[in-house]
């Protein structure tokens, strides 16, 4: 049987966490013919505690995803690709010009009940998933035609990966699309929140402004201390914007041994005085300091920007909103359970936060069986303090249609070219996939 060719399959490691969690992280080999995937965040999978497969369970399942592969061609299903929601029409384009069937959801409203979706994904040889959708081992194994489940987004949160490798499957992800639009639009939230845009487009719309009045005062971010907990591509892309703003410090908190040199080396690039006009005020300072706490100590406006995982699960919640800098900004773009929202509702009802802006919400942690299911009451009653998006991240005409086409190319690589997808975040289990005819 032909294999995969050892130079397109990706090296997948897994270590266990004292949560009992498992993070991926994955090393993909250079080639020209691919394109760069910078994936230096975790993959978080909280719902899985298995450990590695064991050789007799890799041995079943290899000979199970033979047996699928080899009834693929009299089952006619090889060429059928599932999407959840709806796509690019250049999307759409490509998979048709490889022959490939399309069964998309059209409607935008809501996504499909999980039981509909398992029901249509059952004879897909590809599944297009989007961020509202989970893919667990009971899933995978409804849907015994599956090669490749291709993701349209940049996280993992809901995807049971090591299911997948498991069962010959692969996981393909976007890439670093996301990271520029994320970025520009916490600058609009905290900008907007602070100088109470949305307050003031209704005051004007009310009809009952009559000219200027002496109202309606906020803060601004000239001169500015801003927390970044997370330095990783959107928290990276996030300073290189409010720069512009006149930021005098950033304070922020990682781990990662990057972060700190992309700090240092920005810092001195910044530093250098070709270019700025007489009299502008000094480049903003970078300070690292412990933890999230910290940062919450000596900002006034706070960006959470970490991966959701066990360990950032609530990272801020009553504890750290306590020990905030009174009269604070906090905006999340991140992951919605990385903030505590009862926590949230309550510093603002004492005056410990100004202001909270969010395009992400604890509800959409789909992978966390208890996670809130609404936005608490008191978040949404309080206009004048807080203001949301829902989840327009990534709502961007021209990136949606590069997320849509890259899942798409992603597909055709394992269907069509029989080689691993450009985005590919594991390695299955190696059989012969074959290709689709």
């Amino acid at each position: 049987m032909k294999g995969v060719p050892i130079d397109s399959v990706c090296s997948l490691f897994l270590n266990r966490s004292i949560s009992g969690s498992l993070k991926f992280h994955k090393q993909v080999p250079s080639s020209p013919a691919r394109r760069s995937l910078p994936l230096s965040e975790p993959i978080s999978v909280p719902f899985l505690s298995c450990g590695l497969p064991s050789r007799r369970s890799s041995l079943f399942r290899r000979k199970a995803i033979a047996k699928r592969n080899a009834g693929m061609s009299t089952r006619n299903s090889a060429g059928h690709v599932f999407i959840t929601h709806p796509i690019h029409a250049d999307a759409r384009a490509i998979l048709a010009a490889a022959n490939l069937e399309a069964d998309v959801v059209d409607a935008a409203s809501a996504p499909l009940p999980l039981a509909t979706i398992r029901e249509r994904a059952a004879r897909a040889a590809a599944l297009i998933a989007f961020m509202p959708d989970t893919v667990d081992a009971a899933f995978l194994d409804a849907c015994p035609l599956l090669r490749i489940v291709s993701g349209a987004l940049r996280g993992g949160d809901n995807f049971d990966i090591a299911a997948m490798s498991e069962r010959g499957i692969y996981f393909s992800r976007c890439g670093d699309l996301l990271t520029a639009p994320t970025a520009e639009l916490a600058v609009s939230l905290a900008t907007s929140l602070a100088r109470h845009v949305a307050e003031g487009d209704a005051r004007v719309r009310s009809g009952s402004f009559a000219g200027w009045r002496p109202e309606l005062f906020g803060a601004g971010l000239d001169g500015a201390t801003v927390g970044i907990i997370g330095l990783g591509a959107v928290g990276r892309a996030l300073a290189e914007r409010l720069r512009g703003f006149g930021v005098a410090r950033f304070v922020w908190c990682d781990e990662d041994a990057g972060a700190a040199a992309w700090a240092a080396a920005a810092a001195e690039a910044w530093a250098c005085p070709a270019g700025r006009a007489p009299g502008a005020r000094p480049p903003p300072a970078f300070e690292r300091v412990a933890d999230a706490r910290a940062v919450l100590r000596a900002a006034d406006y706070a960006f959470p920007l970490t991966p959701l995982m066990p360990a950032t699960r609530h990272l801020v919640d009553a504890a750290a909103l306590a020990g905030a800098k009174r009269g604070a900004f906090l905006i999340n773009v991140g992951r919605g359970g990385c903030v505590d929202e009862g926590a949230v509702a309550d510093a603002l009802a004492s005056g410990a936060l100004a202001g909270y802006a969010a395009d992400v919400f604890e509800l959409e942690d789909w992978a966390l069986a208890d996670r809130r299911r609404d936005i608490p009451a008191a978040l949404l009653a309080d206009s004048a303090r807080t203001l949301f998006t829902p989840h327009l991240g990534s709502a961007v005409v021209s990136v949606r249609r590069e997320i849509d086409m890259t899942a798409c190319e992603n597909v055709v690589d394992v269907l069509v070219r029989g080689v691993a997808p450009r985005g590919a975040v594991n390695a299955p289990l190696s059989v012969d996939r074959g290709t689709a005819t």
